[in-house]
């Protein structure tokens, strides 16, 4: 046969064939059925036997044979419903500008704040001006008594880029960031202020060296060590809230995960006054828990978009922060009014909820990013120095414009600390910490939600 490789008529000769003996292969001829003509299945030419042997033909057109079977079909897998596909992550957003902007404002308003708007420096004979500071300048001393709103408008947006800046990140990137944004600028301004009190004496007093050397660490609140600067006390809730966070960025940040956080550690800071339990005040921290948990729901807020849950949180907090501002007013401040101050921190708050919804994303301005960078360094370095220009100073320029160069010069001085101290510092500080964990070897990764 030839191309017994095809199917179908051409498996049949065009021709009849004549096979000596017959080989048995094929069915033996048969009558053709009356009327009808055998032919061959190829050529339509009538088959005839050839004298000898078996004449292959046709088989007749009655001729019934079983129905081949079907071949077999080839077992295929039943097909895999279809992956759903992914969640689309959140639309990206455009940097957060005015935050910077928020930030710099807040570490202003806290310096005014000490320079001319503390009980202190509003004393007869005291070491600031000599004389109080609403005789001197009664409409700065007005304002500049709610000037200690900064530091509560800190720990916000610390609730708020702490929880941005860590998203799907390791908890070692997450130790990482912290230790380089923090150190280099604060060994420096541990080291500058010891160097003021100790060049400038009689205004303040000189740390020891070994109280200078405890707080390098930072750590000399938690040991009852003496701050340097006395600014250096919002440190010490900051780093407590990032030691609890950091348990929640180990196990990999959701919305459901922060959310849980917020309550449970709100909870606590409820908890804790009454619970006459010294190390739950020292871990719920309910001075400041409330301001970083609304930080918390506003990045939620600007991540996931609004909903009830975390209005909810942002009532809460703001319900549990008028009363700590109260008690802050009656127990350390004494020169703002409750209604004023609770008036700042809720503008703030709202101004918060605008970024958070977007409406603030227009504000594309690159240069508040240099602003914002200046700020911690000012913070650090402003109101031991500050206070002891003024002490000096007082009777020789007038006070509106010495406050006003003192903020400035605060501010030329930190771009210098930020470019010259804190920057190359970091680099050096990440490169170690960096290599240092790759010797500990990989982590397993998390993914965490959009």
């Amino acid at each position: 046969m030839r191309h017994a490789e095809r199917s179908g008529a051409d498996d049949w000769p065009p021709s009849p064939v004549t096979i000596p003996g017959g080989s048995g292969l094929l069915p033996p001829a048969q009558p053709a059925a009356p009327g009808r003509d055998s032919r061959d299945a190829a050529t339509g030419a009538a088959a005839t036997p050839t004298g000898r042997g078996t004449a292959v033909q046709t088989p007749p057109w009655d001729t019934h044979f079983p129905a081949p079977a079907p071949p077999p079909a080839a077992e295929r897998p039943e097909p895999a419903p279809p992956e759903a596909p992914p969640p689309a992550p959140p639309p990206r957003r455009a940097r957060l500008y005015v935050i910077d902007a928020v930030r710099l404002f807040a570490a202003v308003l806290v310096a005014l704040h000490h320079f001319a708007g503390t009980k202190r420096a509003n004393t007869a004979h005291n070491v600031i001006w000599d004389r109080p500071v609403s005789h001197i300048m009664p409409t700065v001393f007005r304002f500049a008594a709610y000037g200690w709103i900064g530091v509560e408008i800190f720990f916000v947006i610390s609730g708020f880029v702490i929880c941005m800046s860590c998203w799907g990140r390791r908890p070692r990137d997450f130790f990482v960031s912290r230790v380089i944004r923090l150190y280099p600028a604060y060994w420096f301004g541990v080291v500058f202020t010891t160097v003021v009190l100790t060049a400038f004496p009689g205004v303040w007093a000189k740390p020891t060296t070994r109280d200078a050397l405890y707080n390098l660490s930072m750590l000399q609140s938690g040991s009852r060590i003496p701050n340097v600067d006395g600014v250096y006390w919002t440190l010490w809730s900051e780093l407590r809230f990032y030691l609890i966070f950091l348990v929640v960025v180990a196990a990999g940040l959701t919305y459901r995960k922060v959310v849980v956080f917020c309550c449970v550690w709100g909870a606590l800071a409820m908890l804790a006054p009454v619970s006459g339990l010294p190390f739950l005040v020292l871990l719920a921290d309910p001075d400041g828990a409330w301001y970083f948990i609304a930080g918390l729901a506003l990045f939620l807020m600007y991540r996931f978009g609004q909903d009830l849950l975390l209005w909810g949180i942002l009532a809460l907090s703001w319900l549990m922060a008028q009363d700590e501002i109260g008690r802050r007013i009656d127990q350390v401040e004494h020169v703002s009014s409750w209604r004023g101050a609770l008036t700042v921190y809720t503008l703030f708050i709202l101004f918060m909820v605008c970024v958070a919804l977007g409406y603030t994303d227009r504000f594309q301005w690159k240069w508040l990013i240099t602003a914002g960078s200046l700020t911690y360094p000012f913070y650090l370095i402003h109101y031991t120095a500050g206070t002891i220009a003024i002490h000096h100073l007082r009777d020789r320029a007038d006070p509106r414009v010495l406050v006003a160069g003192l903020i400035v010069g605060g501010l030329v001085l930190s771009y210098l600390i930020h470019r010259l101290v804190e920057r190359p510092v970091s680099k050096l500080l990440k490169r170690g910490l960096t290599n240092a964990f790759a010797h500990l070897g990989p982590m397993p990764s998390r993914k965490t939600a959009s």
